[in-house]
């Protein structure tokens, strides 16, 4: 076992210090002296993390440190932790290591033996996980799928069957081709679209995948959050599939009809969803 300093100490350590995910005031007074501690700050993007520091009236060195450049940014930052300075980590939005490239970097200080600290602040998944109405006792944070929609089947897939709720982010560019896989894959499940969390046109769609996947067709703006049900048992699969059953009965289709449209939609048997619908008739 190892312990490790605590943040009052001084000396080489990594600091992982959350960034406003909109609202300026999301810096509280203790992010504020973890970045003033800071001898130099390795960020995502120095232009952003420039404006912030700005903003909060505080100067500090900057090293460039993303996805792209790891290779050359993570030795540069192991030297100045050598040298016994204190640096710091921040990405454009949230926190540092959570879908970016942190996580390299936190490995490779912890072989060198030099304390990582973490500082508790903003994070766009929690904010939009405990407002979506959605089970929030158990989820699965999963983060970004792939950008190519046949590689984000396969990992949706491997998630269909879970049963926690699932929480995802995704870019406006792709959230419409994104919720039509999800639809496609996991079904026509409850879910929740957060977008422009903290910001003033912060808003939150509830309801199907189908109905989120329609409203993404108009266009939306801004960094988002989806919020997925996870998988239901069998029975209430066949529960909510019967009702879809009838609701496509009442607008004229018929039974057989309406039970081989929704099997194709949920994956069930269309033999079993017809002899349930005439079970209840009967």
């Amino acid at each position: 076992m190892k312990r490790q300093k605590s943040f009052s100490d001084t000396g080489a350590r990594l600091l992982l210090i959350p960034s406003p995910i909109g609202n300026l005031s999301e810096v509280s007074g203790r992010i504020r002296e973890a970045v003033e501690a800071c001898d130099v700050i390795a960020c995502e993007d120095t232009r952003n993390t420039g404006k912030l520091l700005s903003l909060l009236q505080i100067r500090k060195p900057l090293i460039s440190h993303h996805e792209h450049n790891q290779s050359s940014s993570i030795p540069r930052i192991l030297e100045e932790l050598t040298a016994g300075h204190t640096v710091g980590v921040m990405s454009d939005a949230g926190y540092p290591v959570i879908s970016d490239p942190g996580q390299n970097l936190v490995r490779a200080v912890i072989e060198q033996d030099i304390p990582v600290i973490s500082f508790s602040g903003p994070n766009a998944a929690l904010n939009a996980l405990v407002a979506s109405g959605l089970d929030a006792r158990h989820y699965l944070f999963y983060g970004f799928t792939d950008s190519k929609s046949s590689r984000r089947r396969k990992e949706l897939e491997q998630l269909k069957n879970l049963p926690w709720t699932l929480v995802f982010y995704e870019a406006p560019h792709r959230i419409a081709q994104c919720l039509a896989d999800m639809e496609e894959v996991l079904g026509n499940r409850q879910a929740c679209l957060a977008r422009e969390l903290t910001k003033k046109f912060e808003e939150y769609l509830r309801g199907t995948l189908q109905e989120l996947r329609q409203a993404a067709a108009d266009g939306l703006k801004g960094e988002m959050v989806l919020v997925v049900a996870g998988h239901e048992p069998e029975e209430a699969d066949e529960a909510a599939a019967c009702r879809q059953v009838k609701e496509l009965m009442a607008q004229g289709m018929k039974p057989k009809a309406a039970a081989k449209q929704v099997a194709k939609e949920t994956g069930l048997s269309a033999n079993g969803l017809y002899q349930l619908i005439l079970k209840e008739q009967d």
